[in-house]
């Protein structure tokens, strides 16, 4: 091993962490041809393929590891990441069942174990496994933290936050668990956590990430008390803060929603057919804080409909039969001419993993109205259903939640405004080129008649009615999006409207929708 050979292997990971994978992948070539089975330079070189998209690539190198160590429980994980990211679900949670076979006492191994049960899903999986590492680490931060998360995507609200309480003792720079907390329940004049939070938030200066949390949990516990200016002003300050640190324009959002528009035209669907592909598929889908979840929730009561929830299988699918585009708007123009049954079967094969065994399975994942066009084309059987929700509610409601991925137009009013009108516009070019297909619900009126909407969307669906559909709170299957605590109480009205306490503030938001 040549003395340069050390310094090259750090150049190539810090070249990775700067998100320079292409750079990051010469590197480790120099490293490999020098000793050509290097663990570390295989595993740098596997996530260089992640970051590039490329999950076969990813996967074989880290087979190469595999190979020369089959125990190496990093490179196990690694695998089932790529296995995911390729649809293989099944084979992926086999993948961690081996590694949790080898995982014994090591609290820190099934505490990683149960962040990728987490992203296949597996919540009540991932909740087992935190249950394990915590009775073996019982004051880790991160096995606590993780394990709350669990207790609230399993509606164990109550346990989550003495979980909380616990972590925040134990870890007082937790500024993420005191947002957490902050969300799982409506906090009261007599029982809120306003003081603690005020006192933490003086303390802050210079930690832009824990300011950033302090003032969305300050702001959620200002309102539910009615402290709503006080409120406001805490979430202008985080939202501004989280805001500065992101590189994101709008523009770029808004031009590859004209741009899927303008690709996925009349001619396009031309010859397109009912055939019966995508039998069973259900894709809810809107903006986030739309009401997606409560219409999940609805849904899955009845007997014969099951949730995959919120994954990005269909996204994965496109992706990966796009291989090579090297910007969005080539990824659409690519996606146009994706063999439609070779889309049906890559993304019916992972959700068919997910669940097997339902004659009826939901995606609800808001984004997925970017590819209602493709979703027609490959799939002409499956239900499409859409919410509409008063757009200065909805961006009221995406404005005051802190996304820890995705939405990043959700930090500023303006952005918020203009994506919002190009949703709109490419949901009319939707309605206009698949007139019929898109079975639009309307939030505020599916709150004030619960039941009558609720059997219109069962009977779109070509269900027969059944009660429990009306009890949703009562389902005991998880949740893991920013409406998991409300989905586990009867339907209320009282975010209608809300956005009007701030009329003044959401000014520059009301300007652009008025334009």
């Amino acid at each position: 091993m040549s003395p340069d050979f050390k310094s090259l292997l750090q150049e190539a990971d810090h070249l990775l962490r700067q998100r320079q994978p292409q750079a990051a992948e010469a590197v480790c070539g120099r490293l490999l041809a020098e000793v050509p089975e290097h663990r570390q330079a295989l595993l740098i070189l596997s996530r260089a393929r992640q970051m590039q998209n490329d999950w076969d690539g990813m996967l074989a190198h880290v087979d190469r590891v595999l190979e020369a160590s089959s125990g190496d429980s990093a490179a196990q994980l690694m695998r089932a990441e790529a296995l995911s990211a390729l649809g293989e679900i099944r084979e992926a949670r086999l993948q961690l069942e081996t590694v949790k076979c080898h995982a014994r006492e090591n609290a820190g191994l099934l505490g990683r174990i149960a962040e990728m049960e987490t992203q296949l899903g597996d919540h009540a999986a991932a909740r087992e496994t935190l249950v394990r590492a915590h009775a073996l680490a019982p004051d880790d931060p991160a096995i606590l933290y993780n394990l709350a998360s669990a207790e609230i995507a399993v509606g164990e609200m109550e346990t989550a936050e003495k979980l909380l309480d616990q972590l925040i003792e134990i870890a007082p720079g937790d500024h993420d668990a005191c947002y957490n907390r902050a969300t799982i329940r409506r906090q009261t004049v007599d029982d809120n956590n306003i003081d603690d939070l005020m006192a933490r938030l003086s303390k802050v200066s210079g930690n832009v990430a824990g300011e950033i949390q302090l003032c969305y949990a300050l702001a959620k516990e200002l309102e539910d008390i009615g402290g709503h200016d006080r409120a406001f002003a805490y979430l202008s300050r985080g939202a501004g803060a989280r805001r500065r640190q992101i590189a994101y324009r709008v523009e770029d959002d808004i031009s590859t929603m004209e741009d899927i528009a303008a690709v996925f035209d009349e001619d396009y669907f031309a010859g397109s057919g009912d055939g019966s592909n995508g039998e069973g598929a259900i894709f809810i889908l809107g903006l986030p804080r739309s009401g997606t979840t409560l219409v999940d929730r609805i849904l899955s009561s009845h007997p014969q409909v099951n949730s995959v929830g919120e994954v990005n299988d269909l996204a994965l699918a496109i992706t990966r039969l796009c291989a090579g585009a090297n910007s969005k708007e080539e990824l659409v123009r690519r996606s146009a001419a994706i063999d439609p049954n070779a889309l049906s079967a890559a993304y019916r094969n992972s959700t068919n993993q997910r669940l097997s065994d339902s004659p009826y399975i939901i995606d609800k994942t808001p984004l997925n109205f970017l590819y209602i066009g493709l979703i027609a084309k490959t799939m002409p059987a499956a239900k499409i259903i859409n919410l509409v929700r008063d757009p200065m509610d909805v961006g009221y409601a995406m404005y005051k939640t802190l996304f820890r991925m995705g939405y990043p137009f959700s930090y500023d009013l303006e952005d918020i405004g203009r994506y919002i009108c190009a949703k709109d516009q490419l949901m009319a070019h939707w309605e206009a080129v698949l007139p019929g297909k898109i079975i639009n619900v309307d939030y505020q009126q599916l709150i004030a008649r619960q039941e009558d909407e609720s059997r219109k969307l069962v009977s779109a669906l070509g269900l027969e009615w059944h009660p429990d559909c009306l009890a949703f709170h009562e389902n005991k299957s998880p949740s893991a999006t920013a409406s998991a605590a409300q989905v586990r109480q009867p339907i209320y009205s009282s975010s209608v409207g809300k956005w009007k306490r701030y009329e003044n503030q959401l000014a520059p938001l009301a300007k652009i929708l008025q334009t």
